[in-house]
Parts: C-alpha cells; structure tokens; sequence
C-alpha cells in the first residue's frame, strides 16, 4: 500500500484543522511536517508546538522532518509533542547511531534523510537499524521546487536493497511530488511520498490527494 504524506509546510495556517480534515477524506496516510531553523537550510517554519496541535487534529501518523542544526537537542520536545515518524539528515548529525537510537528507544519511530548530492551508499552502516529512508527529490529549505529526477535511481537503489537483505524500511521521497511524477516515483519503489503544493495549493484538497493515492496504487 502506498501512503501519501500530505506536507503541512504547504497548508493554510489559518485553517489548519480543516486543511488536515479535509487531506483525511481524500485518503491521506500521514500528515508530514517539515522543520527548519533557518540554519542547516535557509527558511524557518514551526517547532514541537505546531506538531503537537496537528496531533490533536488527527489521529494518522505525525512525521517530522527535522531539518535543522544538531537535532539531538530538540528531538526529546517532538517526542513529547507527539511524533510517531522522526527524521533526522545524515549531512548533519554526527553521530547517527546514537541519535537513531535515542529516537527508537522513545517508542518513536526512526528515520534518516539524505540530500540530492548525498549519495545511497553513505547509510551503508546505518541502514539496519532505521524505520524509513527519506530521499530528499529537491534541495531542502523551500516548498513548491522542482523533482530532481537523480531521486528515482536513488529509491530504484534503496528498494534493490531491501529486497537484497531481506530490510523492512520505508522509503520515503519529499520535494515535487505531483501527479505527473507520482507514477514514477511509486513504480521506482517509494512507499511513502510527501506532497506539499500537490495538495494544499489546489482547489479541492481532497480530490488531489485521492487522485496521487489513485496514481501511486496503480503502479
């Protein structure tokens, strides 16, 4: 089953509860939110608060992608706002096992993200031991960029080894997933696809989410 993981960074503020409510109904499998400190990439978006009110909005899955500065420090504060998914980059923390390991050891599940010039083969000793594989598909920092297509080989890769060592990570890609995309992105092996202006930034929320959930399932 594929999940379609409705990015929040996209949604309307003032509305939030409706946007969420309305992601549901089209058949939304998690509700994701993205974190930024202005510092490891350059926009600032919203904390463990924010993520604590969306899980009082939803009973799906609360993923937070943490794209920010020596993580470890904050992660306790998702923890207790609720997260069920923690995503942390490889670019940025330095020592990956122990993070992971302090996420997993919370009850919480644990992933890892790597950036467009990060190669696959950088998680060769890390992989065992994470809940989900997020390939960023654009550079991190902004919604509403363009999929760069170098992120297929790059799930193609992560489902090669999967199958290979008999894994059951996720992998998820996050950055300009739209209908036109969806199809590849899904036949390539993904399994959990993030999708910001794909959904929020058209005029029926949850028909979009029900046609990329419609798109990712036939492939």
């Amino acid at each position: 089953m594929k999940i379609i993981a409705p990015s929040l960074l996209s949604a309307d503020f003032t509305n939030l509860a409706n946007q969420i409510r309305y992601a549901e109904i089209g058949g939304a499998g998690w509700m994701h939110c993205d974190i930024m400190d202005g510092h490891f990439v350059p926009n600032l978006t919203f904390g463990p608060l924010v993520v604590s009110a969306v899980k009082r909005c939803t009973k799906l899955p609360v993923d937070a992608h943490l794209m920010i500065e020596k993580p470890d420090k904050l992660i306790p504060d998702f923890i207790k706002a609720g997260a069920d998914y923690i995503t942390v980059h490889q670019e940025e923390v330095k020592h990956l096992h122990r993070t992971i390991t302090m996420i997993k050891d919370a009850g919480v599940k644990a992933g890892v993200a790597i950036n467009p010039a990060t190669p696959v083969d950088t998680l060769s000793e890390i992989i065992e031991f994470v809940d989900m594989v997020l390939v960023m598909s654009v550079n991190p920092g902004f919604g509403g960029q363009k999929f760069i297509p170098s992120a297929l080989g790059k799930i193609a890769e992560l489902a090669e080894i999967r199958e290979l060592t008999g894994l059951d990570y996720l992998i998820q890609v996050d950055g300009g997933v739209n209908r036109e995309n969806t199809g590849d992105i899904s036949k390539a092996g993904c399994d959990v696809l993030v999708a910001g202006s794909a959904v929020f930034s058209t005029e029926n929320i949850s028909a979009a989410v029900m046609e990329l959930k419609n798109i990712a399932e036939e492939k």
